[in-house]
């Protein structure tokens, strides 16, 4: 569980330690704003692509094998990146990073769950989400510790060490597992038209920011997006039981209206994460370390209730857990919109604690019931989806209320205003995840007969138990 934990801590560290470490970087790497911060991009997007791809190998390959090898690619870019002499080789480095997380992260939630006895699932979707949690907190913190004291390249030289006692840790402690969906093969076209589709929708999305909807690039993206989209969904029609989404996954009752409950609620917490900080900065006049540091109410409660979520998640069950997490959310970003400029930071602490509570019940209770929902054999498979649409949903929210703060003006009164519009938009989006989750999250067990690996899954799970 321990090597568990590492693993989440550097992968979400890497999200968020970036963020203050832009303008020194800016300086050293002889590049513009627009160009260093496709540091922190390029690894989301691509994280966010592979993730799903990355769940499904870790279901078919064994998992410790392609968490091992997800953790290998990580650390040595990590390496090179560090020793980069431009900010292009850097950025290639992050996207391949990216992609090494996105190999880890369904493995090792897929070995988190079978570590545990399904009593104790809640505790499994606890730890993963609550060292998530620390991790995106201490992130903005120990990034800017680095770069004042030693260099920016030191963060990724911490990789090294953490992703090699997390390895360790796994070779020694976590038995060996061979193919969980035994004699199914990767469904390429499904891989390719979907890494299309995402890779369209995310860049069209990030760029809209800056050159606007209007842009040739933007409205390309734009079309090439859907079009990818649909050509996944027949590819997944015609690969059936091998397809990248097995039918088993698309209808389990469960399984989608939590991916729909993430897709709304998600950008709560990525709003919240982006805005704050800008009204820290512009309105509270705070610097950009001591805009991270501003966010820690939010996100120690985060950490500290993911590992509650756990227990609570034992007694009173998924519907109960993860509803109160998404009203919290939606509670805590309206409180929020009421931020005023002048007003100080002391009236966004109720606001930013509200919220926190909310992402630590919300996000590792709706993961465990979406996991737990399907068979064994897809836990990794399930988490990568979760994934996904977390970032999905928060990179479409952000992008929403970049228009709206956009359009609100460039000025300190327009920013606020603007934020105060976007936040009551997100609170709109958190009230209909909210009655999603209420109406179709179920409590109990939900696992389906009709997937091709629930034998092999379930006797993994038992002889792994048992022993």
């Amino acid at each position: 569980m321990g090597a568990m934990a590492l693993a989440t801590l550097v992968i979400a560290i890497d999200f968020t330690a970036f963020s203050v470490a832009l303008p020194t970087m800016e300086r050293d790497l002889h590049a513009s704003l627009a160009t260093v911060q496709w540091v922190i991009n390029a690894y989301a997007v691509v994280f966010g692509v592979v993730i799903v791809t990355g769940g499904r190998l870790a279901d078919m390959l064994g998992r410790r094998t392609v968490f091992c090898i997800g953790a290998g690619i990580f650390a040595l870019f990590s390496l090179v990146g560090g020793l980069a002499p431009d900010a292009v080789t850097l950025i290639a480095c992050r996207a391949v990073m990216g992609a090494g997380g996105a190999l880890m992260w369904p493995a090792l939630m897929g070995m988190t769950y079978d570590l545990l006895p399904e009593a104790r699932a809640g505790l499994a979707g606890g730890l993963i989400l609550g060292s998530a949690g620390f991790g995106n907190a201490v992130g903005p913190l120990l990034g800017g510790l680095l770069t004042s004291e030693f260099s920016w390249r030191w963060i990724l030289y911490l990789n090294l060490v953490i992703a090699a006692v997390g390895v360790a840790a796994t070779l020694r402690y976590i038995r060996p597992d061979g193919p969980r969906a035994a004699g199914e093969r990767l469904d390429y076209p499904g891989v390719a038209t979907l890494t299309v589709g995402l890779v369209a929708l995310l860049l069209a999305l990030d760029f809209s920011s800056t050159v606007g909807w209007s842009s040739t690039g933007v409205i390309a993206l734009l079309v090439v997006s859907p079009l990818g989209l649909l050509a996944f969904a027949l590819a997944e029609r015609k690969a059936g039981d091998n397809a990248l989404l097995p039918p088993d996954v698309i209808r389990n009752p469960t399984f989608a209206p939590a991916c729909v409950a993430v897709l709304l609620l998600s950008a709560v917490f990525f709003s919240v994460l982006l805005y704050l900080p800008q009204f820290m900065v512009r309105d509270l006049g705070w610097s950009a370390v001591g805009a991270g540091a501003g966010l820690l109410p939010m996100m120690v409660t985060f950490a500290v209730t993911s590992l509650i979520a756990g227990s609570l998640y034992g007694r009173l069950g998924a519907r109960a857990t993860a509803t109160s997490g998404a009203a919290c959310m939606t509670i805590g970003i309206f409180a929020l919109s009421f931020l005023q400029s002048g007003g100080g930071f002391t009236w966004l602490i109720p606001g930013m604690v509200v919220t926190g509570a909310g992402v630590g019940l919300f996000y590792s209770s709706i993961s465990t019931a979406a996991i737990t929902a399907l068979d064994p054999s897809r836990a990794s498979l399930a988490g990568g989806v979760i994934y996904m649409c977390q970032v999905g949903g928060g990179s479409v929210g952000l992008a929403v209320n970049t228009a709206i703060v956009v359009a609100a003006g460039p000025s300190v009164t327009g920013l606020v205003s603007g934020i105060q519009r976007a936040f009551l938009v997100d609170a709109g989006a958190g009230l209909l995840g909210t009655v999603v989750t209420v109406a179709r999250v179920r409590s109990g067990p939900t696992r389906q007969d009709e997937g091709p690996g629930r034998r092999l899954g379930h006797h993994r799970l038992v002889h792994t138990r048992g022993a």
